[in-house]
Formats: structure tokens, sequence, C-alpha cells
């Protein structure tokens, strides 16, 4: 697979698929950080995010398999839980705790009203498939 902006070059003719983004020519001759690179970081950005939600790592518009690597990420973490169930932060926080910070198994918990361990019997069962296990 290539992408590029042009589709003459020798990588694109080497490519089984080539996403060959069309944006005319830079502003300034001779850079390929302006136009080329914007579009070729939006195709990577589409691809990206497909494949998140192929996965199943996506809930509505929201990541649900979100790592907390930092505080502002585990925050973060909190606000999607809360948005995704409807439920307020603390009850989210709450959930995610007893979850053992599994953002999937806090979800089901939170917008089914089981415990942790019902929780993860029912994604267990729907074999990691969010919606199947909520039932959606």
């Amino acid at each position: 697979m290539a992408i590029t902006v042009n589709p003459n070059t020798q990588v694109a003719g080497l490519a089984k698929i080539l996403i060959a983004t069309e944006v005319g020519p830079e502003v300034l001759t001779g850079s390929t950080r302006l136009k080329a690179g914007t579009a070729q970081k939006m195709v990577l950005n589409m691809l990206s995010t497909a494949a998140m939600a192929q996965l199943g790592h996506v809930y509505e518009n929201l990541m649900i398999d979100v790592k907390p690597s930092n505080q502002k990420v585990s925050n973060r973490i909190v606000r999607i839980l809360a948005e995704a169930s409807g439920t307020s932060l603390s009850a989210a926080e709450h959930a995610l705790r007893q979850a053992g910070h599994n953002m999937r198994l806090a979800l089901v918990m939170l917008k089914l009203g089981l415990t942790a361990q019902a929780a993860k019997a029912k994604v267990e069962r729907a074999k990691g498939d969010l919606r199947k296990a909520l039932g959606e």
C-alpha cells in the first residue's frame, strides 16, 4: 500500500493499493510539508480511525479502550465513561475502579447496572464484543 500525492512515482507503481491525493502544487515550490504532508496525515488519520472502529475500540464516537498513561488521559477516561453511560463523573470513576480500570467492563457495569464480576462474565460471553455485551 502506498500513500502519495504523486501517482507517477516509483512506489505508486509497486503498490497493490494506492491512495493518491491530489493537492496541486505547494505554495512554496520544493516544500513537501505543507499541503502534501497534511493530505497524507489526514489519510493516515482516516485509516487509523477506521481500523480502531473495525477492531471494536470505539463506542458511538468515543474511544473505549484508552489506557491511562498519565493523569490527563485518566481524567479523559472518566469523562468518556460518564458521557457514554449517561452517568456522573463520580459514578464513572467508581465503576472504573471496580472494573480494575477496564473501560469496557466499566461501561457495561454502568449501562446495565451490573457488578464488575457480572459485567466481566457478560463481556466474556460476548467474546469481547461491547455492543453484543450491551445487547445493542
